[in-house]
């Protein structure tokens, strides 16, 4: 009779490990809209929950902060006709993207410190150039259009860090597009640890990629080291952001758009309950989820995925002893003669 009380106690705890497990895949979704907006999208986000992104207001495309006590706050640089805002960092400074039609050079990546001035952000030699991400210590990537390749013919994507005004081109090894290289570089975290995507050979495409579209692979890049990432069964696979603990975010495809969480090659789905799909962009410390999805209209908006908080590891032993004595009371009780 012991042994079977030991074994169901030890069953009853594993059962109870199991759920915690399950939970730590749980999310508490929020909405996000900018106040009269065509579309919202939310792309980047700190550790005191501030969240930066882009809304479409009467066809112009503007950035935004949105800060913590729920104000918004439109980023749009100097004399821009489109600007959008990728990513923040603890500090508050954010990067982005913009345009003006009167430019010939096409975009241009900026920095907005803190203090409310922009910084323009040029890759040297590019044609267009745009800022996804930027850590603590202010290193910043993102990606540059190579003014050497003819727009017509081809597609000559790098992607880009920048540390102190010093650029580095990122490519991931073999990827192109036709001709041409085709890397991104979107996020990096407080340890220099960098994740975007790439377009790979032709040989080396996912099984299912459709003739004429590129299929992407996501990619880890540490000290020059190019890890692929891809979601298993996914046809396309692209790494937007990553935290400080190497969790990493993006979207895959399969007969839809879907986010994903990798923790250490693990995926979690993230589906914003009830959208057509789900695209997840940046994530914080904290473990909270910023993205897109797309509703049953198409209508595009912002969202905020947080954890739902895990049962620690004391609860569940305190749950798995309460069990343990309740099975031994109750064994004494049934074996309980009265004289």
């Amino acid at each position: 009779m012991r042994k079977m009380i030991i074994l169901a106690t030890a069953v009853a705890i594993s059962g109870l490990t199991a759920i915690h497990s399950a939970n730590a895949a749980s999310y508490t979704f929020t909405q996000i809209d900018v106040p009269g907006a065509d579309f919202t999208e939310a792309h980047g986000i700190n550790d005191a929950g501030q969240i930066v992104g882009r809304f479409s207001d009467n066809s112009t495309s503007h950035g935004f902060l949105l800060n913590t006590g729920g104000s918004f706050t439109p980023i749009d640089f100097p004399g821009a006709d489109f600007t959008e805002a990728f990513g923040i960092n603890d500090a508050g400074q954010i990067v982005g993207g913009f345009s003006r039609s009167s430019d010939s050079m096409g975009g241009h990546g900026f920095l907005l410190n803190t203090g409310g001035s922009f910084t323009q952000i040029d890759f040297p030699g590019a044609h267009t150039t745009e800022a996804h991400g930027i850590n603590d210590a202010g290193q910043i990537v993102g990606t540059f259009f190579d003014s050497t390749c003819s727009p017509s013919s081809d597609t000559c994507i790098h992607g880009f860090l920048n540390t102190g005004g010093s650029f580095t081109r990122i490519d991931a090894p073999g990827a192109f597009l036709t001709k041409a290289f085709l890397t991104e570089a979107y996020g990096i975290n407080d340890a220099g640890k960098i994740v975007g995507f790439f377009v790979n050979t032709a040989q080396d495409a996912p099984a299912g990629c459709p003739v004429f579209f590129p299929c992407f692979h996501g990619f880890f890049n540490t000290g020059g080291s190019f890890t692929q990432i891809d979601v298993p069964g996914a046809v396309d696979t692209q790494a937007y952001g990553i935290n400080d603990a190497g969790q990493i975010v993006g979207r895959f495809g399969d007969t839809g758009f879907h986010g994903f969480l990798d923790t250490g090659g693990s995926f979690t789905p993230i589906d914003f309950p009830g959208a057509f799909d789900t695209e997840a962009y940046g994530i914080n410390d904290a473990g909270q989820i910023v993205g897109i999805f797309r509703d049953s209209t198409f209508s595009v908006h912002g969202f905020l995925a947080t954890p739902v908080p895990e049962p620690s590891t004391l609860t569940l032993l305190s749950v798995g002893i309460g069990l343990t004595v309740f099975c031994v009371m109750r064994r004494r009780v049934i074996s309980y003669k009265p004289l």
